[in-house]
């Protein structure tokens, strides 16, 4: 039972942060491109990439914190079903070139984030 409370611990705090990190970038960003979602899911790439090395590989971390961190907290913090939506609303509205953008860029700089945060913390433990 300890488990699912500390995943559902991990799951408010990854929601309340997508929460601030998004109005805190939207409130500055007035376009139609959903560039708040892009960097939630870019910088929750990053911290799983980080998270994988520090939890799973290097085991800095006992195994529970896999779930409250990873399952939990990122989980809840990358927001890839808004990614999908907004794509789908973007086609919608007849804005293929940014749809197809947004999506091009977003897989790319999530792969890349996660990519590069495995590299750099593997380097430095």
């Amino acid at each position: 039972m300890h488990h699912w409370l500390f995943i559902a611990l991990g799951g408010a705090l990854g929601a309340v942060g997508r929460y601030a990190v998004s109005n805190a970038i939207n409130s500055v960003w007035s376009f139609s491109f959903p560039l708040a979602t892009l960097i939630v899911n870019a910088a929750g790439s990053f911290l799983m990439g980080l998270m994988f090395v520090i939890i799973v590989d290097q085991q800095h971390l006992t195994a529970e914190w896999r779930s409250v961190v990873m399952v939990g907290m990122l989980g809840a913090f990358t927001t890839f079903s808004t990614f999908s939506l907004e794509t789908v609303v973007l086609l919608q509205r007849g804005e293929v070139l940014t749809a197809i953008s947004y999506t091009v860029i977003s897989v790319t700089l999530c792969i890349a984030a996660t990519w590069l945060a495995i590299s750099i913390c593997r380097a430095l433990l």
